[in-house]
């Protein structure tokens, strides 16, 4: 049977990060890609210009279309800036009996909060408990637990189990804003506390780093694999793809990871 994922995200028209990222890491792991559009960006490696945001009427319709005829292996959700796209997201996910990979992109690289206050408290309170999996980085770890960024991987845990008793089944703080040391993750699950770690790449051409990494995890448990090894494979395809970056030139500004590193 084809193995198919389903992403719940909005468009970047530069290509680089959101559906557009998470179709390109799909296709590049061997998995059929649908896809739920939240809201449409003009955007390009130098910064977004306009957004509109998807109605929840339209949301909703797409993930009936999809649910309804394909067999959807996984579901990876990404930005949804709307506490009522959040809601028919969740609505969707209970009809339909399905949990998602959730990356809850709350905070722009700049430092800029992306989502209103009652759109995270919606993230918060509807979609994990829906999650198998959230993959929050520094940032997005802190807002989701009120706290401090962690400086350090014993903190990273902290916020790690504090995010799980909010409801997610597991939780990967991602560590790459870390400021010493290899781009460490950290993996609880409530049983086992992992270690991810992976050499500091530098480079520019980051785009896309966090939409790449939640999808490549809905790939692998598309494809069958238990959540650690989704989570282990992904990592590793991840900075892959960040390795071979600077082997492509898009744009003028932040370009995006090389998604197709195994094939250009």
């Amino acid at each position: 049977m084809t193995a198919i994922a389903l992403t719940i995200a909005g468009s970047d028209s530069g290509g680089g990060a959101g559906i557009q990222a998470d179709l390109k890491t799909f296709s590049a792991l061997g998995v059929y890609g649908a896809s739920v559009i939240t809201a449409i960006t003009a955007q390009n490696t130098r910064g977004v210009t306009a957004v509109e945001d998807v109605s929840p009427q339209v949301v909703a319709a797409q993930i009936d279309a999809v649910f309804s005829d394909l067999e959807v292996g996984a579901v990876k959700i990404g930005m949804v800036s709307r506490r009522e796209t959040i809601s028919v997201i969740a609505e969707g996910l209970r009809r339909f009996g399905k949990r998602a990979v959730v990356d809850p992109v709350m905070v722009a690289t700049s430092g800029d909060r992306l989502l209103r206050p009652d759109a995270v408290a919606a993230l918060m309170d509807e979609l994990l408990p829906l999650s198998v999996i959230a993959t929050p980085n520094l940032a997005e770890a802190a807002l989701m637990t009120g706290r401090a960024v962690a400086e350090d991987e014993r903190e990273m845990a902290r916020q790690a189990e504090a995010i799980m008793k909010s409801g997610a089944q597991a939780v990967l703080v991602k560590g790459g804003h870390l400021e010493n040391g290899d781009a460490t993750d950290l993996f609880l699950d409530g049983d086992r506390l992992l270690s991810f770690p992976a050499p500091r790449i530098n480079t520019v051409n980051d785009h896309g780093t966090g939409c790449t990494l939640s999808a490549a995890i809905a790939a692998g448990l598309a494809l069958g694999k238990p959540l650690v090894d989704a989570v282990r494979d992904a990592k590793a395809y991840l900075h892959a793809a960040i390795s071979a970056a600077d082997d492509l030139t898009v744009g003028e500004g932040r370009g995006p990871v090389h998604h197709f590193h195994r094939w250009w």
